[in-house]
């Protein structure tokens, strides 16, 4: 064969499989709360079942002794990169947190609720939560762990303090530390209180640590209560988010880890349909 022909015809499979590298990349992990309803009946089977979706990591977890949650975890390969915490165990208790991530091996925490009433967030919650966030981020970075954020939707507040526009969003990621504070972005919150995922990782870049992989119903209706119903959750690749832009440039910004959470009130069909869009993703 000529060596010119040899040459195109490895040309063209190099092409291709270029062509055919996949978007997704990072561990396939999943947020605990997507099988709130599962752990109760059992513990060793339903990390039996993450196990056989593909699933290496996760994010929480079942409430039991952190140390037997950690042996059945390793048991089945899976790791727990990191773990929820209620924000008043967070502000009050600080160290039964550190000890808790100490023993299932986790690297960050995630706060994913500010407490607030009459279902809007105001400026002085957002202001006492910034102050409580570095603080105790500051604690956590002492003890070797990565204090994250997770933004609910109800942030998108608009705020104009300082003579400048935004929201508490933004008020709260500018005014934390960013040696002490990061964030964790649920793209499905985020677009559910109007925001824009990819606009927010464009603009403050490697404060975004974590993903939570979610799609929201196109027509859904939004609002700022950072509240909604299952019926609005559904398999990645099916509703308003655009994953594939999403994905890209949380390459781009460095995120480290990414859990699938799905709301549904059972997650035994749309977890592996979300699971599939992921791998069919080429870049």
């Amino acid at each position: 064969m000529n060596k010119w022909v040899v040459f195109l015809v490895v040309l063209i499979g190099w092409v291709s499989a270029t062509a055919q590298k996949p978007l997704y990349t990072w561990p396939l992990g999943v947020e605990g709360y997507t099988y709130r309803n599962s752990w109760p009946r059992g513990v060793p089977q339903t990390l039996d079942t993450i196990k056989m979706l593909g699933f290496t990591e996760l994010e929480g977890g079942a409430r039991m002794d952190p140390r037997a949650f950690r042996k059945l975890c390793d048991e089945r390969g899976i790791r727990i990169p990191s773990i929820g915490a209620d924000y008043g165990q967070l502000v009050q208790h600080p160290d039964s947190i550190i000890d808790q991530a100490k023993i299932l091996g986790a690297r960050y925490v995630m706060c994913a609720w500010i407490p607030h009433n009459g279902g809007v967030l105001t400026f002085e919650n957002a202001k006492t939560a910034v102050g409580d966030f570095n603080r105790v981020g500051k604690v956590l970075a002492d003890a070797g762990l990565i204090f994250c954020y997770h933004a609910h939707g109800y942030e998108f507040q608009p705020y104009g303090g300082g003579g400048g526009g935004g929201t508490l969003l933004d008020y709260i990621i500018t005014q934390t530390d960013p040696k002490y504070v990061s964030f964790e972005m649920d793209i499905f919150w985020i677009t559910f209180g109007g925001g824009d995922p990819v606009g927010l990782m464009k603009k403050y870049g490697s404060r975004w640590k974590l993903l939570h992989l979610k799609d929201l119903r196109k027509g859904a209706p939004r609002n700022l209560t950072g509240l909604t119903g299952p019926e609005n959750d559904v398999p990645l690749g099916q509703g308003q988010e655009d994953i594939p832009a999403i994905l890209r440039e949380a390459k781009v910004i460095g995120v480290t880890h990414c859990f699938i959470e799905d709301e549904s009130v059972d997650p035994t069909v749309p977890v592996p349909q979300s699971i599939k869009y992921l791998r069919g993703l080429k870049e």
